[in-house]
């Protein structure tokens, strides 16, 4: 199987600048032609491969584990959000109440992975929109951004899968999503900055608007006290 579409050099520049080639996830058609245990099987094997050509002993009580667990990892947890079966139901009901202002959802705890370099990404999000209509539960919003997070990304293209997908299921445009997130990519390796961070946004709708806009920007920053 050919995979390579740019020199080693292109590739590795690509990488270090965190370039992202679609705004949807880049999966092959036969992506979900395998069953989950038939990938785990599968990677375990790769990950072992991998462990031994770097010179370790996967005898060593430590490390014998250590394929199967990365294998159910990434399979199960971390790129879970690669199949669609585990996509979130997010049911909307009816806005009774009449709710028109924007509500926000903030400081989603974010955990994705680089696609680059297969390293974590930590931050926040925050997620704001305005009913047309329809409202979602609270807790559905987190699950969406824990869904897209959960697959190889780049915070750009995550955080417009994230406001996409709301803007599908409440039927409307008017909706934002602002990420705040270090990339271990970045802070670990390479340039090995440990004390920055990327910001990406999306605006939709009303939010494109100077004063909404403002408006969602300013609840991100109030303090929430326990």
């Amino acid at each position: 199987m050919k995979i390579e579409k740019f020199s080693l050099e292109e590739i590795e520049e690509l990488g270090n600048d965190h370039v992202g080639s679609s705004a949807q996830t880049p999966l092959r058609d036969d992506a979900f032609d395998l069953s989950d245990q038939e990938k785990i099987s599968k990677i375990e094997a790769k990950v072992a491969d991998i462990l031994h050509i770097l010179g370790m002993d996967l005898t060593d009580d430590s490390l014998s584990g250590t394929p199967k667990r990365v294998a159910k990892m990434y399979v199960n947890e971390i790129f879970g959000g690669l199949n669609p079966a585990n996509k979130p139901k997010a049911s909307t009901f009816s806005n009774k109440y009449k709710y028109g202002e924007v509500l926000v959802e903030k400081n989603i705890t974010l955990y994705s992975t680089c696609e680059h370099h297969l390293l974590p990404i930590v931050g926040k999000a925050h997620v704001a929109y305005i009913s047309k209509g329809n409202v979602v539960g609270l807790s559905k919003m987190n699950r969406i951004v824990q869904y897209y997070a959960q697959r190889p990304q780049v915070q750009e293209r995550l955080t417009l899968q994230i406001v996409e997908e709301l803007q599908t299921v409440l039927g409307t445009k008017d909706v934002a999503c602002v990420i705040d997130a270090k990339h271990l990519c970045v802070n670990s390796r390479g340039i090995s900055d440990i004390s920055s961070s990327t910001v990406t946004a999306e605006f939709g709708g009303k939010f494109k608007e100077k004063e909404t806009k403002r408006e969602f920007l300013d609840y991100i920053k109030l303090e929430t006290e326990f």
